[in-house]
């Protein structure tokens, strides 16, 4: 769709402040979580601070652009469970994103909801491309950075 000056915007914020007040739930829980329903990790925290920008590209057509809406409105189901204590604010499909395969069929599973709530929250996600790790340390990662190039004198 256009605005009156006839511009399309193709990226968008959601400001997720109030989410970690009512729930505890971050924008990285958020993020994390929409590896379970097969989309990459939007951009966190940049340009505004508690924030997600989500970029779809010009290539996704209608189908996709709706999954992701209605990914975003599950998700936005689950934080309305933990705030009404129905999910724990600790221990939820949120915080614990995102599941892999291998944390999935493990033979142990002690978390406080089903593996189809943690793996399969929506019936695409059947066909879903997997995340491939668990949570890491973002901040850590941020802030220590490793080079796997090789050594500058290689260059000249």
């Amino acid at each position: 769709m256009q605005d009156e000056q006839g511009l399309v915007a193709h990226e968008f914020l959601i400001d997720c402040k109030e989410f970690k007040k009512t729930s505890g739930v971050d924008v990285v829980d958020i993020s994390k979580r929409l590896m379970d329903y097969g989309f990459h990790s939007p951009t966190m925290s940049f340009p505004v601070h508690d924030c997600l920008m989500i970029e779809p590209t010009e290539s996704e057509d209608k189908g996709e652009m709706d999954r992701l809406v209605d990914s975003l409105l599950a998700i936005r189901e689950e934080i309305t469970l933990i705030e009404q204590g129905k999910l724990d604010r600790t221990c939820n499909p949120l915080k614990m994103a995102p599941h892999t395969q291998a944390v999935v069929t493990s033979s142990s599973w002690k978390r406080p909801y089903t593996r189809e709530m943690a793996a399969f929250p929506k019936p695409w996600c059947a066909w879903k491309v997997w995340p491939t790790v668990g949570r890491i340390d973002d901040q850590y990662g941020d802030q220590h950075l490793v080079c796997s190039c090789p050594p500058i004198s290689s260059y000249s």
